[in-house]
C-alpha cells in the first residue's frame, strides 16, 4: 500500500499547511488572550481569503459548494489544520459542522438540504449534534431517555442532552431521541432537525470545562427539550435509522479527529523542540536540550507520533479498500491510540517548558485542556479497547 497523494492534491495539502503557519499561527497570542469571539471578526475576514484561494470546505460534496475531496486527503488536511485551534473554523470544516454536513448529504432530503445543508456548507450557519445525556452513559447511545412522540403530523420532543459541542450560537440541532422504545434496542432512535428557536428548545448553559466555559464554536452546551414541537418533515433519515445514521457520521469522523490530533501532536513537538534547544539551564550555558531525559523525551515523541499517523492512514486506506464496517476494529483502535499518543506528547511538551507550560502563554494548557476529553468522547478509551479485544477474540475462537 502507498499513502502517497497524487501530486496535485499534495499541492493542495501544502496550501492549506502553508496559510495555517503564515496567517492563523500568529493570531494565536490574541486568541488565548481574548477568546474565540473578541477574535471573531478576523477569523471571519480570514475565511473570505480561503474562499478567495478556492480552500473553502475540504471535505464538503462539489455540488455544495466544497472541493469534494476523499477521506485519505482531508485526513491529511485535518492534520495540518489541527497546528492551530481555530483553523478548522477558519475552513469551513469545524467540529460538529463537518459531520453533520455528511449527515444531510447522505440523509437529508432535497426541502431539508435546501434548508439546511446548503447555508451551513457556506458557512452562514453553525450547528450541533445532540445525543449524549447527563443521566446516560456516553459511550452507550442505546440507552437515551429522551423521547419524541408523534402527535398529527408533528413530533414532540422531550429530554435533556449535554456536551453538545458549539450549541452557543448553532441555528439548529441534530437531536437523537427515542421514537419506537418497544422496537429492538438499534431500531429505537431517530433523528431530528430542530431549529434553535424552535419553541421549547433553550439552551440551558455552556458547560464549564476544566475551569472555562468557553463560548460559541468552542463550548459544550447543556441543552432542555420541553414539549418541543417540529414539523414531521424535519425527521432526518427514516424512523428507527438514528442510531445507524449516527454511527455513519463517527466512523469516518474519527479519521478527521485523529489527523487532526496528530496535527496537534506535531506543533507541541516542535514547541518541545524549540524550548529544549533554546532554555538555559546553568551557569556555563547548559540547555534543557542537553539533558538526557529531555532528548529522550523527544526522541520517543517523534517515533510515536510518527507510529501513530501510520496507523491512521492504514485505517484510512481500509475504508477506502473495504469500507467503515469492515474497517471498525482499525478505526477502534485509532481512537484510542492516538488520543494516548496525544496526551503523552503534549504532557511532555508541557513538562519541558516548566512553569510556563502551565501558563495561557504558550497553547500548550489550552491543548492539555481541551484534548484531555478526547480519551472520553466518542466513546472512552476502554470501550474501544473492549470492542477490538472481542472481535479479535471471537476470530480466534472461530
Amino acid at each position: 500500500m502507498d499513502f502517497h497523494l497524487e501530486p496535485a492534491k499534495q499541492v493542495i495539502v501544502n496550501r492549506f499547511r502553508e496559510y495555517v503557519d503564515r496567517e492563523l499561527v500568529p493570531l494565536e497570542p490574541a486568541f488565548l488572550a481574548s477568546g474565540f469571539a473578541a477574535l471573531l471578526p478576523v477569523l471571519q475576514g480570514k475565511r473570505a481569503d480561503v474562499r478567495r484561494l478556492g480552500l473553502w470546505g475540504p471535505i464538503y460534496p462539489r455540488e455544495h459548494g466544497g472541493l469534494g475531496l476523499d477521506l485519505l486527503t482531508h485526513g491529511l488536511i485535518s492534520e495540518a489544520l489541527g497546528r492551530c485551534p481555530f483553523a478548522h473554523f477558519v475552513f469551513g470544516c469545524n467540529a460538529p459542522d463537518a459531520g453533520n454536513v455528511e449527515l444531510l448529504h447522505e440523509a437529508g432530503s432535497p426541502a431539508q438540504q435546501k434548508r439546511w445543508l446548503e447555508p451551513l456548507v457556506a458557512g452562514e450557519i453553525r450547528s450541533c449534534f445532540g445525543m449524549t445525556e447527563p443521566g446516560n452513559s456516553g459511550a452507550n447511545p442505546l440507552m437515551l431517555e429522551t423521547r419524541a412522540e408523534p402527535d398529527g403530523d408533528n413530533w414532540v420532543l422531550n429530554g435533556r442532552k449535554w456536551f453538545t459541542t458549539g450549541a452557543d450560537g448553532a441555528a439548529f440541532c441534530i437531536v437523537m431521541a427515542v421514537t419506537d422504545p418497544q422496537a429492538p434496542p438499534h431500531g429505537r432512535a431517530s433523528l431530528f432537525l430542530v431549529p434553535t428557536d424552535a419553541p421549547g428548545y433553550r439552551l440551558v448553559r455552556n458547560t464549564p470545562v476544566m475551569g472555562h466555559e468557553g463560548h460559541g464554536l468552542f463550548s459544550h452546551g447543556e441543552v432542555e427539550l420541553a414539549d418541543c414541537r417540529v414539523p414531521g418533515e424535519q425527521l432526518l433519515g427514516p424512523r428507527g435509522e438514528g442510531f445507524r445514521l449516527a454511527q455513519a457520521r463517527l466512523g469516518p469522523g474519527r479519521i478527521h479527529h485523529c489527523m487532526r490530533w496528530l496535527g496537534i501532536c506535531e506543533r507541541a513537538h516542535e514547541l518541545m523542540v524549540a524550548r529544549a534547544a533554546s532554555r538555559v539551564i546553568g551557569p556555563d550555558g547548559r540547555r534543557l536540550g542537553d539533558s538526557d531525559i529531555v532528548r529522550a523525551w523527544i526522541a520517543e515523541c517523534a517515533a510515536e507520533v510518527r507510529a501513530a499517523r501510520l496507523l491512521v492512514l492504514y485505517a484510512a486506506w481500509r475504508i477506502g479498500q473495504a469500507g467503515a464496517k469492515a474497517a471498525r476494529d482499525d478505526i477502534a483502535m485509532i481512537k484510542f491510540h492516538v488520543a494516548g499518543v496525544l496526551q503523552k506528547v503534549v504532557d511532555r511538551a508541557l513538562q519541558v517548558h516548566g512553569g510556563l507550560g502551565v501558563t495561557d502563554y504558550t497553547l500548550l494548557a489550552w491543548f492539555y485542556r481541551e484534548e484531555r476529553a478526547a480519551r472520553i468522547y466518542d466513546g472512552p478509551d476502554e470501550v474501544h479497547k473492549i470492542a477490538v479485544a472481542k472481535h479479535l477474540l471471537k476470530a480466534r475462537d472461530g
